[in-house]
Formats: structure tokens, sequence, C-alpha cells
């Protein structure tokens, strides 16, 4: 893990997406991170200590989703499964993203898949559940919203990316993202079509790896669209501030009322041509019940609030 010393920052953006606004400033006290997302390797000595059954290798309960089909209520997770040809980007993800039965964080890409050689990439098809499953195990808690956004920064003051003011520098790409036309056509000019190893672009300035791009990663706030707005209030900022409530943060347009919580960091499906989300500013809802293939996560520690005896 790496020390993060405590500070105040600028919080989200007025310059991109509404849920980003308004930008403020606040402080948080320093903390332990881990110096990359968790890996297939961390994970699977998890497992292999403790035993744990992802979400994604069970079948959900029928009593949990009255009404849904029954190709529906299976071990499944969400596979990103691209069209053949253009689609219009405005229309629902469904056109790719695939709920795959036997999709997992062993079977990555689909059930035929395996995580052979790629032990030091994300682990993936991770429900909130299993992320906090792991962080009991682990001695750790998952990282506020401003805490993860204030290491993303790296320590740069107010720049667009957590590299600085331009998306590649030179011609050279800071973070594990789409290029080419999105959902069909990635031109693969980084290199990878879906995750890379952990440490494969330079780290931040805290020495932090794969904060941007690659993948999303679980935050401990629950999901708000209004939560920076109340921050902004005070005439001195907030000092570490939690964002939401569970109870408020389910879409209003589910009919089951699913919780969400906060993701960060943009994920290697972050197009210039769709969303510009690998940002350190930039945030998404993620259903806690819903596992993917482009959602990870990292941990801290407090002081005092743990002996990481797993870190």
């Amino acid at each position: 893990m790496v020390w993060i010393p405590g500070g105040a920052f600028f919080m989200g953006s007025d310059s991109h997406y509404p849920e980003e606004r308004p930008k403020r400033r606040v402080s948080v006290d320093g903390f332990w991170i881990d110096r990359t997302p968790v890996t297939n390797r961390d994970f699977a000595r998890f497992v292999e200590a403790t035993g744990h059954v992802t979400i994604a290798e069970i079948a959900p309960d029928p009593a949990d989703y009255p009404g849904a089909l029954p190709e529906y209520l299976v071990p499944a997770s969400l596979l990103f499964t691209p069209p053949d040809a253009p689609v219009a980007l405005g229309g629902p993800i469904t056109q790719w993203w695939s709920y795959v039965p036997g999709t997992d964080w062993r079977h990555p890409a689909g059930p035929d898949s395996n995580v052979a050689g790629m032990e030091d990439h994300p682990v993936v098809h991770v429900a909130l559940a299993d992320v906090e499953a792991y962080a009991n195990w682990a001695g750790a808690e998952l990282p506020t919203e401003a805490e993860w956004e204030y290491a993303a920064r790296g320590g740069l003051e107010d720049t667009e990316f957590a590299w600085g003011d331009e998306y590649a520098p030179g011609g050279a790409f800071m973070a594990n993202t789409w290029q080419g036309n999105f959902p069909h056509d990635n031109s693969l000019e980084d290199g990878w079509y879906r995750t890379s190893p952990v440490g494969a672009y330079p780290a931040n300035g805290y020495g932090l790896l794969d904060m941007i791009g690659n993948t999303w990663e679980w935050t401990a706030d629950w999901w708000s669209q209004t939560s920076g707005e109340s921050q902004s209030k005070t005439c001195c900022g907030v000092k570490n501030p939690r964002g939401g409530a569970e109870q408020d943060s389910a879409d209003e347009g589910d009919a089951l009322r699913i919780a969400r919580r906060v993701l960060k960091g943009g994920s290697h499906l972050c197009a210039p041509s769709y969303c510009r989300r690998y940002r350190p500013a930039a945030r998404h809802a993620q259903p806690v019940d819903t596992s993917t293939s482009h959602v990870g996560f990292r941990l801290i520690v407090r002081p005092g609030s743990s002996d990481h005896p797993q870190r």
C-alpha cells in the first residue's frame, strides 16, 4: 500500500457531466491505499483462504427478482459483447452488454475463457458483497469517493486528467481506454482489447497504478446526483465528505429499487466518442447486486482502523 498524506483539493468538475458538478473544495485525512487494483492473483488467494463464492457464481433467488425470466435466474454476469456494426449510442446498452451464464471472475470473457496468464490483471465480475467480503478478510475498507479522487489526482491541482491536461501527451497513452469507434471498432492503438496487467501504464504522482482506465472501481459512497451540491454550501469546504444515502441511491426507474454505489476511474471501454469518464472527477452509478467485465476495486486503510493483516 501507498501512504497518501491528507490535504485539500478541488473535487468534481463543472466542465463535463452533470453528476460531477459542482466543482468544490474538500479535504481528506491521510490514508494507505492499494498501489494497484486487486488482481486475479490477490482474489484467488482470498478465495483459497475463505472458500468465498461470488455473486456471479450463484443463481439469483427468484424471490428477490419477481417476474424475472428463467434465463436470468442462473449464475451469470454482465459481459461486454460488441456488435458487428455501428449502433445508435443513445440506444439501450443491451446493444453491447449481455448477461452471459458461466461468466465470473475465473471466466472473465465468458464460460470458455479463464485467467491463465492474467494473474496480474484486475479482478472483475465482483459485486459489492464480494468486494466487502474481500475487504473484511484483508482488514481494509473501500475508499470514499473523495478519498479515491484525491488519490487519483496524484498531487496535481485542478488538472483535467490524472497526469495533466492532455489526454495522450506526445501521442503516449496514459491509461487503458478505448480507441476507435465505440462499441463496434476498437483500433487497439494501446494494444489492449479488455483489461491490461496492472502497471502497464505510468504511475501517477503518488506512485499509484491504474487509477484511470482499465477497470472502474467500487467506492464506499452511495450514489447521489446532488451530493456535491450540499457539500458546496459551506464556506470553507467539507472535511472527509461522504456522498448520498442508501435509501436514496436507487434508480427511480427501477421497479426493484436496487441501491447503487459510486464507481470511479473509468475503464477500458471509455471512449472519446461515447464515455469521457477517464478523469479523476468522473463518476458512475453501479447497482450493488451487479457484476460486470469492467468493474474492479482497490482498498484503503485509515490510521488506527486496522492492522491490515493481509495487506
